[in-house]
């Protein structure tokens, strides 16, 4: 019985749904009875039963609360076309149709999304900022000065399912603009995701993973050229580094102009990702091979026109090192040592070209860039 429902769970609706969630929707929505639900998950009622009054409690949440509104539905199409069957069936026949997520949220593509979004969370006064009246909500982040940073765009979709699954929460739900932070359970998933990209490309290694945050050397293939370097688990750009730094005449030595500029191009970089693709040069960007990019969904592909564009614009060099930098998040002495330049040359070169990519976004976006809304 377990396997079964399994097996139309993950079939027919999102499966990135959580056992807890769809025994709730399951409970309130079809008519199942909690002790016909323990029954099939070979568990106790008592279980089913906190899952449920967890979710009751949870319904305060606005993207929790839209999230089960959708998911919502199919259940209740499904139960007003069978009601002649036996209510004591383990799970009703659910139709992907009716489903109202989109069918682009497919499991990989929330763990992909899922990924950039609880990476960028991960980072020190980092809020996901979700407005009612929005149908996208975005990641800010306060610096130490007290001005704000938008580091990252998200689907609403994908900031429901993320909520659904307990990844972020709301401590204060009855605002206007909502703002959720990472939970324990978000990092703890983000550690899996990223330990399982690390299996898919190398298999388990014998030797310890080191955790000292670089990157492989990836060519356009991508194949890593490194084995030895495995997790790529960043919880801050270099650029916020060098920002707090100080100049001669005592200004920050990055503007926060430059550090906008920046993080503008690691949000496109991380839209546009193309599977197991990650260049880590100007040239092997711009070989990318293009039936990889018009296999991309619509976002990514108009992502990764916008960073062509700005990499063109800036040419090798000046691409390199914001590549490496900005969206690799590549560590300043490491970058000088992969491209043969001198110690303590690579943040000089780095704002030379965050100057050049600043002037490029004003004068192919304006100062503010597209609208999110």
């Amino acid at each position: 019985m377990t396997v079964q429902i399994k097996h139309c769970f993950s079939g027919q609706i999102p499966p990135w749904v959580p056992m807890a969630a769809y025994n709730y929707l399951a409970h309130t929505e079809a008519g199942q009875t909690i002790r016909a639900l323990a029954r099939g998950q070979s568990c106790h009622p008592s279980t089913v039963l906190r899952q449920i009054r967890s979710f009751q409690g949870r319904r305060d949440d606005p993207l929790v609360d839209d999230a089960l509104r959708a998911l919502a539905g199919c259940f209740q199409r499904n139960q007003n076309q069978n009601k002649q069957e036996d209510q004591e069936a383990m799970t009703p026949e659910l139709h992907t149709q009716t489903t109202a997520f989109p069918e682009a949220l497919t499991q990989d593509r929330f763990e992909e999304e899922a990924k950039r979004i609880l990476r960028r969370l991960c980072e020190t006064g980092a809020v996901l900022a979700v407005a009612m009246e929005m149908d996208t909500a975005v990641v800010m982040r306060t610096l130490q000065d007290g001005e704000t940073l938008r580091t990252a765009v998200v689907d609403r979709e994908i900031a429901q399912a993320i909520a659904l699954k307990s990844w972020i929460t709301c401590p204060n739900p009855a605002t206007r603009i909502h703002k959720y932070f990472i939970t324990n359970a978000g990092r703890a998933a983000l550690r899996q995701m990223t330990a399982a990209d690390e299996n898919k490309a190398h298999g388990f290694a014998e030797k310890r993973a080191q955790f000292d945050g670089d990157l492989h050397s990836w060519t356009h293939t991508g194949k890593p050229q490194d084995p030895e370097k495995t997790r790529y688990y960043v919880t801050e750009s270099p650029l916020l580094g060098l920002a707090r730094r100080k100049d001669r005449d005592g200004k920050p030595f990055l503007s926060k102009e430059l550090v906008v500029a920046g993080e503008r191009l690691r949000e496109d970089f991380e839209l546009a990702q193309m599977g197991a693709q990650k260049p880590q040069t100007w040239d092997a960007f711009m070989q990318t091979p293009k039936d990889i990019a018009d296999a991309s969904p619509a976002a990514a592909r108009r992502a990764h026109s916008r960073v062509k564009s700005a990499m063109i614009d800036l040419g090798p060099g000046l691409g390199d090192v914001v590549l490496r930098c900005c969206c690799l998040l590549e560590g300043l002495e490491v970058t000088e040592q992969k491209l043969g330049w001198s110690a303590r040359s690579g943040k000089i070169v780095l704002r030379i070209a965050l100057q050049r990519l600043s002037r490029h976004y004003e004068e192919t976006q304006g100062k503010f860039g597209p609208m999110i809304g």
